[in-house]
């Protein structure tokens, strides 16, 4: 088993490095300790404790019901495990819409009592306000734009974003505005790729794509989705990097079988 040092963690600075030397950055959402830890051995930049876990973990139909104490639950695991990786939590949706106060001691909860390393919010230019608290008061903050999955209500579904040209200027300003604000990173969700292009290229901070084409500064995908264990999500953007619902299916599967025929636990199995 490898050892990782302390200096070894990934942190808000390498990953503007990274950008500037054109390395592509890795991330991958992680819900729980045993997962995480994996992910983490494999060598991924960064792990999102994502509000996905509303749908992935909770089996809810959106983002929206998760609440903050439930992501510091989740995102405590993850901490515990991830020994290189940055680690991002998401603000869950009702967290930081209400006041810039409510916003920046939400961020601050998150950050005391989960122990991560960074929160993730959706918006631009109308949470501006908040996002400066938050930075000023020593919150890492990544931004997100595009489709944001907490207004799946307003937008009425979970379609491409900033296909007009009027949606894609403002994504663009908003862009601009969160990386003057000092946003380490900006998530840009299901936009057309030559837009993330002219995105990643105008901000200074990495943008990490998930549906955006393969020009953004790195990549995200719900670790679900991408080992094939959500088998009813298949967006364009998704691709299976492993079909594990399957092999699960079928471990279990062997599992009660063996039960049933009594060839489990064998006499070595026993004490």
């Amino acid at each position: 088993m490898s050892v990782h040092v302390q200096n070894s963690r990934m942190t808000t600075a390498k990953l503007r490095q990274m950008k500037a030397n054109g390395e592509k950055i890795a991330m991958l959402t992680g819900y729980d300790f045993t997962l995480a830890s994996l992910v983490d051995e494999a060598g991924i930049d960064m792990i999102l404790v994502g509000d996905s876990a509303s749908n992935v973990v909770c089996g809810n139909q959106y983002t929206l019901p998760i609440t903050v104490d439930e992501m510091i639950f989740l995102t405590k695991g993850v901490v515990r495990a991830a020994q290189h990786s940055l680690v991002v939590c998401d603000m869950p949706f009702g967290s930081y819409q209400v006041s810039e106060e409510e916003a920046v001691r939400n961020a601050i909860k998150i950050l005391k009592e989960s122990g991560c390393d960074a929160v993730k919010l959706e918006g631009g230019e109308e949470i501006l306000p908040a996002i400066r608290h938050m930075i000023q008061s020593g919150v890492p903050v990544m931004g997100h734009l595009g489709l944001t999955p907490q207004s799946v209500n307003q937008f009425g579904g979970y379609g491409l974003r900033a296909k007009e040209e009027a949606e894609a200027e403002k994504l663009l300003h908003d862009a601009k505005l969160l990386d003057e604000a000092g946003c380490f990173s900006i998530v840009l969700e299901k936009i057309p790729a030559a837009l993330a292009e002219k995105v990643t290229k105008a901000v200074s901070c990495p943008v990490i794509g998930i549906g955006a084409g393969n020009d953004c500064d790195g990549q995200v995908l719900v670790l679900h989705d991408m080992l094939g264990l959500n088998q009813g999500f298949k967006p364009k953007f998704l691709r299976h990097f492993a079909h594990l619902a399957e092999e699960v299916k079928s471990a279990v599967s062997s599992y009660i079988n063996a039960v049933k025929d009594q060839s489990f636990p064998s006499a070595e199995e026993s004490y």
